[in-house]
């Protein structure tokens, strides 16, 4: 019983990230159809969809389409009663779904001044008065939701939840922009940008490059703000000490070498999104753990 999800670029498409960790951060099986968002074909991609006709989208198992964040929230918790995708207490799955509906209908000025990128930061932007104020309201739902509802973990409600995967976009506006928060809310940004499913997300993200770069600003650029990741650069040949390519299982044809191990990939792009942080596929940096703890 697998969904298909259509999404758009990841670097830039905050949507298709929410869409993203609805299914990837819950263990609900599912395939990626990529829409060309920047290429023209939009429309095209999304026709076995219809009449979705913005990323994401979803088919569901049965084939049935979908579009909307919220609804496709809604739907997944209603058929996915088990997997936790609200918190548990009434009352925090509805201060859950409140926060998850006003993220999904506001913030329009953070959102509109600062697109989601996940290739770098900014030096030097100057968030508006309407930015500033719209922080501002953020810092104050996160606070009170945490500690009201969240003290048995890091994120809002404790563990994750599907308010936590509305918000992942705007904890990376917050970094890739260096927007003004106080000690809390940084700590959550972090802990989004050091989850291991966000990383996975952004890593695939940089295997693909446009020209133009969509909302490039005339800006100084920094590095990425989260966790640096592992060492790891493209090898031109193997020997690998692995047979298959981890993603796929089928034979490795390009290597990257980490760790001073030289691992096998079925393709460039299985590769490159390993390269680009190792440590965030458990199925790669087992391969180099392995064989560097039998050392």
């Amino acid at each position: 019983m697998t969904y298909t999800l259509f999404i758009g670029d990841r670097t830039y498409s905050s949507w298709s990230l929410r869409g993203w960790l609805m299914l990837e951060k819950f263990g609900l099986p599912h395939r990626i159809v990529e829409v060309g968002l920047y290429t023209g074909t939009m429309r095209r991609d999304l026709a076995p969809a219809a009449p979705a006709h913005l990323v994401p989208a979803l088919l569901t198992p049965e084939g049935e389409p979908l579009g909307d964040t919220m609804a496709i929230a809604e739907t997944l918790a209603e058929r996915h009663r088990g997997a936790g995708l609200w918190p548990e207490d009434a009352a925090a799955r509805m201060r859950a779904r409140w926060l998850a509906a006003e993220m999904h209908s506001g913030f329009a000025a953070l959102r509109s001044r600062c697109p989601m990128v996940l290739s770098h930061s900014y030096d030097g932007f100057l968030p508006p008065p309407e930015v500033l104020a719209e922080l501002d309201r953020l810092q104050a739902i996160w606070a009170e939701a945490h500690a009201r509802f969240g003290a048995s973990g890091p994120w809002l409600f404790g563990r994750y939840s599907l308010a936590d995967a509305f918000y992942a976009p705007v904890a990376a506006r917050i970094a890739a922009y260096g927007l003004p928060v106080g000690d809390a809310a940084a700590n959550y940004v972090a802990q989004h940008l050091a989850d291991p499913a966000f990383r996975r997300w952004r890593a695939e993200g940089l295997t693909v490059g446009y020209e133009p770069e969509p909302y490039a600003m005339d800006l100084p650029r920094l590095p990425w703000p989260g966790p640096e990741p592992v060492a790891a650069r493209a090898v031109a040949s193997g020997p690998s000490v692995n047979a298959a390519c981890p993603f796929s299982g089928q034979p490795t044809t390009h290597f990257l070498k980490t760790q001073g191990v030289v691992i096998g990939f079925c393709n460039a792009r299985c590769r490159d999104k390993a390269a680009n942080d190792p440590e965030a596929f458990p199925e790669v940096s087992a391969i180099y753990h392995s064989v560097t703890k039998q050392a």
